[in-house]
């Protein structure tokens, strides 16, 4: 059994791979630092079994990581780590195709429990986070579901965007052209079928594209300017 290990902190990996390796021996326990080197390994590797992701990593932008991986290796069972507990954040992980959530803060049985769980097949959202009315999220999960639709290029520029970022000062962040940024936002309008940058942002807040509500959401200052 391989079990891959996505973290950005070396020993919250190696209390995990102490932890599991011990749980499920005979199993071979690998880390990713990154989002990057998490796809690198499993590009390289067929037969790993499960992957515990971190949602918090240094080279990708909330659901990011989980999208990527799912798009490299649709059926490759993944479990979501986090130290936040937030009901949006597990509905949000449920609608990328993670088959599980658990919290950093979680006693090691439950970790354990999660990982037995998920490799059985079967999946862990239960009692994660507050409640939330079933109407609310079927709408997140709508978003969410159009949200996947964007490209990663897209969703990095829709993220800038949420940062207050002009269509210049995103084109300079991302090497490319202004005329490239402006296609961008047009496909990204398009989308989620909505008529301005404003709306667009606000929308993939209630997507939770990042990990936390407010972490696309600027001042009202802020959000003035985006139809700059």
């Amino acid at each position: 059994m391989r079990i891959l290990i996505v973290d950005d902190h070396p020993l919250v990996c190696s209390a995990l791979e102490g932890m599991l390796a011990t749980a499920f021996e005979p199993c071979e326990m690998m880390q990713a630092h990154s989002g990057s080197e998490a796809l690198e390994t499993v590009r390289r590797l067929e037969d790993i079994d499960l992957v515990l992701l971190d949602l918090k990593l240094p080279d990708v932008e909330g659901f990011q990581g989980l999208l990527q991986l799912r798009k490299e290796a649709p059926k490759l069972p993944i479990l979501v780590l986090s130290g936040l507990d937030d009901a949006r954040l597990v509905q949000m992980a449920r609608s990328y195709g993670a088959l599980g959530f658990v919290n950093k803060k979680a006693s090691s049985a439950e970790i354990v429990s999660a990982v037995r769980e998920v490799l059985a097949g079967n999946t862990v959202f239960g009692g994660q986070g507050s409640a939330c009315e079933p109407e609310e999220l079927a709408e997140i999960d709508e978003v969410s579901r159009v949200i996947g639709t964007l490209t990663p290029q897209q969703t990095t520029v829709l993220r800038l965007l949420g940062e207050g970022l002009l269509n210049k000062q995103i084109a300079y962040e991302l090497s490319i052209s202004e005329s490239t940024v402006k296609a961008h936002v047009s496909a990204i309008l398009k989308k989620l079928e909505v008529s301005s940058r404003m709306q667009a942002v606000l929308l993939a807040q209630r997507g939770a594209l990042s990990q936390s509500s407010g972490a696309m959401a600027g001042s009202e200052a802020v959000l003035a300017t985006m139809d700059r």
